[in-house]
Parts: structure tokens; sequence; C-alpha cells
């Protein structure tokens, strides 16, 4: 089968997908002349996003920092607090900066003061010890439950002492899941709603 139209009727036809001559790319010329600038995909915005000022809280005073400095701070914090992925990034992060000369480094160094143990409290120093662990970390009054061992090991203590109802039920409350507890059977409060 041979095609015996005339080249010329394709560039002067006009139709579904065949632009008018005038509008078709030219051979060698970009269809997209200013174009994207060289190298611009490779860059991700982290400057735009981690360059914004926000407020953190501290000690109920606000403070405006960079977000990339608020990132660092909270992902310290957790580190400083036992969460193991945070300590490994953070860990990173310390060695890379070690890495870069000085003057590439940024400002000088943050002091973070981690404040294990309040005057009068002990609640903060049970769960690096593992006898109690922190519900919803990211509250300001983050709320302690006791681990079910610890329970457990301190009703054997107790010996033939009986604890009052008000005082079995604040046990239970504080227990991390009193369902795993081998309660006494002189125990009356299994679960805090039964008072």
């Amino acid at each position: 089968m041979t095609d015996d139209r005339d080249p010329s009727d394709d560039e002067a036809a006009v139709g579904h997908r065949r632009p008018p001559v005038s509008g078709r790319f030219r051979k060698g010329q970009s269809g997209n002349s200013r174009g994207r600038p060289r190298g611009s995909h490779r860059t991700a915005p982290y400057d735009a996003v981690l360059g914004q000022m926000v407020t953190i809280r501290e000690d109920g005073v606000g403070r405006k920092v960079t977000a990339e400095e608020a990132f660092l701070l909270q992902v310290t914090k957790l580190g400083l607090e036992g969460d193991g992925a945070a300590a490994r990034a953070m860990a990173q992060a310390l060695e890379e900066a070690r890495a870069l000369p000085q003057h590439q480094s940024g400002t000088s160094p943050s002091t973070i003061v981690v404040q294990m143990v309040e005057s009068g409290s002990v609640t903060s120093a049970l769960e690096p010890l593992r006898m109690a662990r922190k519900l919803f970390h990211f509250r300001k009054n983050a709320q302690m439950k006791l681990e079910p061992w610890l329970v457990q090991a301190a009703l054997e203590r107790l010996g033939n002492r009986r604890l009052s109802l008000a005082e079995q039920e604040t046990v239970v409350l504080a227990t991390k899941t009193p369902d795993k507890v081998e309660w006494p059977e002189w125990w009356e409060v299994v679960s805090p709603d039964v008072v």
C-alpha cells in the first residue's frame, strides 16, 4: 500500500493533534524557553520551612526560635527522656555537626537542661527506673502509671495489712494495666468504677 499524499498537505492540515504550522515547535527550539532553572529540582524546600520563626514555651515563657532549632530541641528532649530513635537521630546530627568546620556549623550551641526530679516529687524518677510509664508524653502534665510488677511486689510487702476501699481505688487508678496484677483475696476494687 502506497501513500499518495503530498507531504506539504500534512503541514497545511489543521485539526485534532495538528496545530497550525505557525504554532508548532520548531526543530531544535525548546518548547519551554524560560524553563525551570538548572538544579532547582534537586533542592528540597528545607530553608523555607525550617527557617520560619515559631514560638516555643519554656517554663511558661514564650520564646521565638527557628523551626529548625525547635525541632532539634524537641528531638534532643525526647532522646534524653529515653526515646531510642530520637537519641540515635541526635547522635547522628551531633556527629555531622562536629564534622563541619566551626564557621559552617552556625550559631553557638544552646544549653539544654533536663530536670529529672522536681522538688517534692519522685514521679519523673520512676520512669528511668522502669517502675512507671509516662502516658501522653507531649502534654505538659503527662500522666504517670505504675508498672503492674511494681504494684504486685508492693502488695506482697504489705503482709497482713489491708488497704481501705479508697486506697484500693487509688492503687488501681495509678496502675498502667491493672488486669495484669494478681490482686490478693481480700482485694475488693478490681476496676476504678466499682467503688
